[in-house]
């Protein structure tokens, strides 16, 4: 199965390059892998994993990491403490690495969103029975992934935008505008890979992985459920803002080792996502977008 995307930044159709691929496909379409799956996605043996991706011994991967991907490490900061001959005393410090400042611009205009991090995008104007996930072939509700009577039925038929971070991608998220965070809570599950290899056999992952909820009240956009999604190997969710009050840009968090998914959920009728990704999402084609570019508009 070939990854297809749209790059909004060249505004070329692009094919991904997938970290572990033949591991995945193993895992999802073999008979062998699939015994394997729920051993190999649980929590204890993802999380021990990640956990070895922070011994300096992964430190050697590093360097063919970047090789194999083609990142561009002039856009990245070093670990604090570190000099650029020795940048990363381990895989997963690389994995969290920092965009150099003015790298990544966030969009200032109130009535536009910028993206929360530097992902593939699916998204939808209005999340109602007759949408489905296109990688999955079927409906995701809010409540589902959400798993909150309280706060489920807010959100109910109202947009939403899907970011797909894959293991080569910045691998921190920010809150797309400024406001107060209401609550948060986690919600247990596994943690499958969010590749579209796996989406396509499992349609429920989304909604059954690992996940942390937090419902924010921002200035421009309403009340918003921004959802960060655990996936296979990864180590940890981090949320690395500890205050209520948050501004446009301000980091949230961080995933470490793996690719995995961020989910915002709008009141309907608030916001809609940007007309490129509202077009190739229904041909289950992703746009790949900057952190902090415009990525919805307010209604």
């Amino acid at each position: 199965m070939e990854i297809r995307y749209f790059n909004r930044h060249t505004q070329e159709l692009e094919t991904e390059k997938v970290y572990g691929d033949a591991a995945v496909k193993w895992l999802y379409q073999t008979g062998s892998g699939k015994m394997l799956s729920q051993l190999v996605t649980s929590a204890p043996i993802s999380k021990m994993y990640g956990w070895l991706q922070n011994r300096r011994f992964s430190a050697q991967k590093v360097a063919p990491f970047i090789q194999q991907f083609n990142i561009k490490m002039d856009e990245y900061l070093p670990q604090e403490g570190h000099s650029d001959a020795h940048p990363y005393d381990s895989f997963n410090q690389f994995f969290i690495r920092r965009f150099k400042p003015g790298v990544r611009k966030v969009v200032t205009n109130p009535s536009s969103m910028p993206a929360p991090c530097e992902a593939r995008y699916f998204g939808y104007e209005s999340l109602t029975e007759d949408a489905s996930i296109p990688v999955k072939g079927k409906f995701m509700s809010a409540q589902e992934v959400i798993s909150s009577s309280k706060w489920g039925p807010i959100f109910k038929d109202g947009p939403m935008l899907l970011a797909r971070l894959c293991p080569v991608d910045y691998h921190r998220y920010h809150y797309p505008d400024d406001g107060e965070l209401i609550e948060s809570f986690p919600v247990s599950g596994k943690l499958h890979s969010v590749n579209p290899i796996a989406l396509k056999e499992i349609p429920e992952i989304l909604s059954t992985n690992e996940r942390v909820v937090s419902i924010l009240d921002t200035k421009n956009f309403g009340k918003l459920a921004f959802v960060e999604v655990g996936a296979t190997c990864v180590g940890k969710i981090v949320q690395s803002h500890h205050d209520k009050k948050f501004k446009r840009g301000d980091e949230k968090g961080y995933f470490l080792f793996g690719g995995s998914t961020v989910i915002i959920f709008g009141e309907p009728g608030m916001w809609k996502p940007i007309s490129e990704i509202c077009e190739n999402t229904p041909k289950g084609i992703e746009v790949y977008s900057h952190l902090g570019a415009e990525i919805a508009v307010k209604i």
